[in-house]
């Protein structure tokens, strides 16, 4: 008994771990693109967003992809099918690997082309490489995922990120400052994602080595074509929908820039204005973190209930999971638009594009009910819709793009974008609408919208206070600004969600520090009843 309880603690712990490590690894993908904005400015910015939604993919299937899809494979069939299961899926993932090499390496120029830059074909055959390593690291992520070791992909992924941001910051620093061109910077810093994937393989090459060999009964017999089916099914639908963030991004990589030079627009100031529209992806990513790593949780929580029968634990799980979100994404979304402007300087030292990006903001609400609306689905075991939500989501914003941008420039590519994370969180939200497991009248919407009008009320008059205060304007006064407005914002936020009861106080016990307030409140309430 004590072995069993041990062995639980441990696989908890093990999800714990990877979840972190989830966690870590997104916000350092967000946060290194400020100070490499910083070092190589808006051209150079915008030379390196045009490649890395390409990056993006090679990381997101190897990481949340394909390792998923090799555990899930593992676990359905049993550890006695491991080798075929194995070796079947190496195929496999050899073959997409390869493909998408020939593709980036051979294509270079022609996809460089239909991007409007031509220069742009040494970075993406430079980016093509790290294909190449997508099989290795995958295989081996789903192989210790499906033997329920998740120490070895934790410390993988964050070994990945840590050394690719720091190989692409110190490269690029180096590049810049040796007088090479911005082109090679950019493909300098798609040969540093290139170390990330390096170093991945070799911490779980050497957790591969001191595996041990254990075998259990087949669940099934596996055939090498039931395998292949799975592989097929589970990379479309699963990928798809982890790719929403990315593929979002690659609509604008492809076209943007070619619509924006396309209307007569100097070149230069086209890859500029790219440049300064791309700074909201970094916002974006941010702002959705606390979304992703509900997800990571929700999946197998919601698939664990949903086995033993718990209706009311998978209703209680939803609704919380949702309400948080929209919570969360309310209050982000909402209070960067007050204090977009401060917060471009101290991030991006001047304030170019604020509107855009006030608009680009409104995304972070859309794309974190998303993100949490697809995990409920995938929980419940439902891995095409969310799928197919995302490929609208993709349509939507590609047929935006090209009917707003040549009128309204990068606030019509914002506006784009906006649109295509609402019509994935609205299809998203029609599935499970209409499958019984949405009761808006238990999400207190009013309440919330309520709160953040008082915030949105509230922060423009701090930032008038602070400027009349202080009118001098530098990168670090607009620093101190920002950080002031995050913190008042903050706390009139929650003192609306807090005041106006959009948290029953079960759910209040569940939020962080949420039991604190809670006692504070019933001791607040205690001496007003005396």
């Amino acid at each position: 008994m004590g072995f069993l309880k041990g062995q639980r603690q441990w696989l908890w712990q093990g999800a714990f771990v990877l979840s972190l490590a989830g966690i870590l690894s997104k916000i350092l993908s967000a946060v290194y693109r400020v100070p490499f904005q910083n070092i190589v400015g808006d051209v150079g910015f915008y030379i390196f967003q045009q490649v890395y939604p390409m990056i993006g993919i090679s990381v997101m299937l190897a990481t949340s992809g394909f390792p998923v899809i090799i555990s899930k494979l593992l676990n359905d069939y049993g550890s006695a099918n491991r080798a075929k299961i194995l070796r079947v899926s190496m195929l496999f993932l050899s073959a997409v690997g390869l493909g998408f090499f020939l593709l980036l390496f051979a294509g270079a120029g022609a996809i460089a082309r239909f991007m409007g830059d031509p220069d742009l074909a040494g970075v993406i055959r430079t980016v093509s490489f790290s294909y190449l390593l997508l099989p290795f690291v995958s295989l081996l992520r789903g192989y210790f995922q499906g033997s329920e070791r998740m120490l070895p992909t934790a410390l993988s992924q964050i070994g990945e990120q840590t050394l690719r941001v720091g190989a692409i910051l110190v490269l690029t620093w180096w590049l810049v400052k040796s007088g090479f061109s911005l082109y090679d910077a950019g493909a300098g810093a798609a040969f540093g994602s290139l170390v990330g994937g390096l170093a991945a393989f070799f911490i779980l090459a050497v957790f591969w080595a001191k595996r041990e060999k254990k075998t259990t009964a087949a669940r099934m017999e596996a055939g090498t074509g039931d395998i292949l089916k799975q592989l097929c099914l589970y990379s479309v639908t699963i990928c798809t929908a982890g790719l929403m963030l990315i593929l979002i991004q690659l609509v604008d990589a492809l076209n943007l820039y070619s619509l924006l030079a396309g209307q007569g627009m100097d070149e230069l100031q086209a890859k500029h204005t790219k440049g300064v529209y791309d700074r909201g992806q970094p916002l974006l990513q941010l702002g959705t973190v606390f979304a992703a790593s509900i997800a990571t949780a929700l999946v197998p929580s919601l698939t664990k209930a949903k086995k033993k029968g718990e209706t009311a634990v998978l209703e209680e799980k939803i609704r919380y999971s949702l309400k948080m979100s929209f919570v969360i994404g309310t209050g982000a979304a909402a209070g960067l638009i007050c204090i977009l402007e401060p917060v471009n300087v101290m991030l991006f030292k001047n304030s170019d594009g604020t509107a855009a990006l006030q608009i680009f903001s409104v995304s972070i609400l859309f794309a974190s009910l998303a993100i949490t609306m697809t995990a409920v689905l995938q929980g419940l075991g439902n891995t095409c819709l969310p799928a197919v939500s995302v490929c609208g989501g993709f349509l939507v914003k590609a047929v935006l793009n090209e009917l707003l941008i040549p009128g309204f420039g990068i606030s019509g590519a914002a506006f784009a974008t906006m649109m295509s994370f609402a019509t994935v969180a609205g299809l998203n939200f029609f599935q499970l609408k209409r499958k019984g497991w949405m009761k808006l009248s238990e999400y207190r919407i009013a309440g919330v919208l309520l709160s953040a009008v008082i915030m949105s009320a509230a922060l423009p008059v701090w930032l008038f206070a602070f400027e009349a205060a202080i009118p001098h304007k530098s990168r670090w006064i607009s620093a101190a600004e920002s950080l002031s407005a995050v913190f008042v914002g903050g706390v009139v936020f929650l003192s609306g969600i807090f005041t106006l009861r959009v948290f029953s106080e079960k759910e209040l016990e569940l939020v962080p520090f949420g039991s604190k307030l809670l006692a504070l409140k019933r001791e607040r309430g205690g001496r007003h009843g005396r």
